[in-house]
């Protein structure tokens, strides 16, 4: 990060909860951001209760925000929006894909002081299976992505989450070689699901109340995320809860000092409900654990189609009718051929038990027999095939 940055976010530790919700412009009453927790990546390199042991050094009532998969607009707006007007801070793990669409807003939430990590270059959910090559070229990618988008790698966190959290030995070993801390969480709020935004608020209070704090999962190209986010910092307000941002430790930012039991959960709240606790651990294959998922989109995200409403096409009939449906006009019998066109009498018929119908030399082809025919008449009288009619200049009639 630059010294500017750096500096504020060092004042923001040291000053804690009195920089909070008092100095939110506009918002006396706002959530705020209490403090900064400055960690070192290479001392702890797996966090979050849902796989690991350790997770962040939290106090009581301490919650940490992340985002995943974005930026997406205009939801991810929306988001950085809602943040800024509680003075809120988060953490933001990007796909890199994203991140090349859309380099304007991964400034835009560095701007506003937010934490930048990285989340794959296009969110394979197959990190747990692939080979650890092409993990590494997803990993890297992603990074030079979000890194370019920046304009500047040093503003990147090395803060990396799998995608689905789908973890692999192979996979976490390689993030520790390039000192990247692998982020799972310590509890989500399901928001990637087909639930309301109201229930996405609910599993993301429940889960917190049983922990007690921790770090929160979320994904900020969810529109459900982006309903419930403003009642969702409000009731954290109001239950005594702060916001605590995470930054990592540089050559001019030291990191906060704090014991080795402060990174283990001591378990003095009370345990998430078996039916709502997820259901990742460290051992087993997580590719159970969540439903697979299509790559982030417009489609996912309940962005409408850009080219319009979809227009349902009818039906193709497999066979010809052979009877007419109910209140519809009966074919009439085989006309003659139009004036001047073809033999003068009758319809050509074909030789008995040919088949095939049959059509005299030098007859004109059906292109030629649609531009002779005059046009339909306008009123339902004249569209009437009369039964005295001998064919010549006849009309078929309009089927409803």
């Amino acid at each position: 990060m630059r010294a500017s940055a750096l500096v504020g976010l060092l004042l923001l530790s040291g000053a804690a909860s009195a920089a909070g919700a008092a100095e939110c412009p506009g918002n006396p009453d706002a959530l705020g951001t209490s403090r900064v927790l400055v960690i070192d990546p290479s001392e702890h390199n797996r966090l979050g209760t849902m796989q690991y042991r350790e997770t962040l050094p939290l106090d009581d009532h301490e919650v940490v925000l992340t985002f995943d998969d974005g930026p997406l607009p205009p939801y991810t707006n929306r988001v950085l929006e809602t943040l800024a007007a509680e003075c809120v801070k988060a953490t933001y793990f990007l796909i890199g894909h994203n991140a090349r669409a859309y380099p304007e807003m991964v400034r835009q939430i560095h701007a506003a002081g937010h934490t930048i990590g990285s989340h794959s270059q296009n969110h394979p959910l197959s990190f747990q299976r692939m080979p650890v090559a092409k993990a590494q070229q997803e990993i890297d990618d992603g990074i030079a992505s979000i890194a370019a988008a920046l304009g500047d790698p040093a503003e990147l966190a090395p803060f990396f989450r799998i995608p689905g959290l789908l973890r692999a030995d192979g996979v976490e070993k390689y993030l520790a070689s390039r000192q990247l801390m692998t982020w799972s969480a310590d509890f989500p709020a399901d928001d990637w699901r087909h639930i309301s935004a109201a229930e996405v608020m609910k599993r993301a209070l429940t889960r917190l109340e049983a922990k007690g704090r921790g770090v929160l999962l979320l994904h900020d190209m969810q529109p459900a995320t982006v309903m419930m986010l403003p009642a969702l910092l409000h009731e954290l307000k109001r239950r005594n809860y702060r916001i605590v941002q995470v930054v990592p430790a540089t050559a001019t930012l030291a990191k906060t000092e704090t014991t080795p039991d402060q990174w283990v959960m001591s378990g003095s709240h009370e345990q998430m409900p078996a039916q709502d606790a997820p259901r990742f651990t460290p051992d087993t294959d997580a590719a159970a654990a969540l439903p697979a998922q299509p790559a982030p989109g417009p489609s996912t995200s309940g962005i409408a189609q850009p080219t319009g409403p979809k227009v349902p096409l009818p039906r193709p009939a497999l066979r010809p009718r052979s009877a007419p449906a109910h209140a519809e006009i009966p074919l009439p019998p085989p006309a003659r051929w139009p004036d001047n066109i073809g033999p003068p009498s009758g319809v050509i018929g074909a030789p008995s038990g040919s088949g095939h119908d049959m059509k005299p030399p030098g007859s004109p082809d059906k292109r030629a027999m649609a531009r002779a025919r005059p046009p339909v008449p306008k009123t339902p009288a004249a569209r009437t095939l009369r039964a005295s009619d001998d064919g010549a200049g006849a009309q078929w009639p309009r089927l409803p």
